[in-house]
């Protein structure tokens, strides 16, 4: 930066604001090279240089790197926290599983119990049934065997009655006589054996 004072601007007249024009071969008319590049300053720029990376590097590791390092401790504590959560609702629902699994299991056993009884209360049912159909067909045997022996003995009554009818009517017609009942009964005793 260049101070002109009011002395130095009325000595030199022709000159205008700028101290420096370009020259075609790269040379400057006026104040010598670029600053960075001047040799004559390379010293204070190290200075300064050194003095900015070390005010720079306290700044970083005064109020940078802690903000950065209470963000990520932030962030760590955050997530542990959400994993530990995590991890108690997979136990709460692991929980809930197997007590769920265990209703189940008891559910089924109850449906299993109720189905049994259900089963040994038809069972008895149906062999009551079977029992007093048994014992109804049984009576009825029975009074079918003895209406049958009735039946047999009035038959077999009727038999030695229609033998002895028939036997007389056999004799009436083929050999033309009559005979008494009381010997055709005879007759008939005596073939049958009794």
């Amino acid at each position: 930066m260049f101070v002109v004072t009011p002395a130095y601007a009325q000595s030199n007249p022709t000159e205008g604001t700028h101290s420096e024009t370009g020259a075609p071969g790269g040379e400057t008319h006026g104040g010598g090279a670029f600053p960075p590049f001047d040799s004559s300053t390379y010293a204070s720029q190290l200075l300064w240089l050194a003095i900015t990376f070390g005010l720079f590097y306290l700044f970083m590791s005064r109020v940078i790197v802690p903000r950065i390092g209470g963000i990520l401790e932030h962030r760590r504590d955050r997530i542990a926290q959400d994993l530990d959560e995590a991890n108690r609702l997979k136990e709460e629902a692991d929980e809930a599983i197997a007590a769920y699994e265990q209703e189940l299991a008891d559910a089924r056993k109850k449906a299993s119990a109720i189905a049994e009884t259900a089963r040994e209360k038809a069972k008895a049912a149906a062999e009551a049934e079977r029992t007093k159909t048994e014992a109804e067909l049984n009576a009825k045997m029975a009074d079918a065997e003895k209406s049958i022996a009735a039946i047999k003995q009035e038959a077999l009554a009727e038999v030695d009655t229609i033998a002895e009818e028939t036997a007389t009517d056999v004799v009436k017609h083929l050999l033309g006589g009559s005979v008494t009942k009381a010997e055709v009964a005879a007759a008939i005793r005596a073939a049958s054996g009794k």
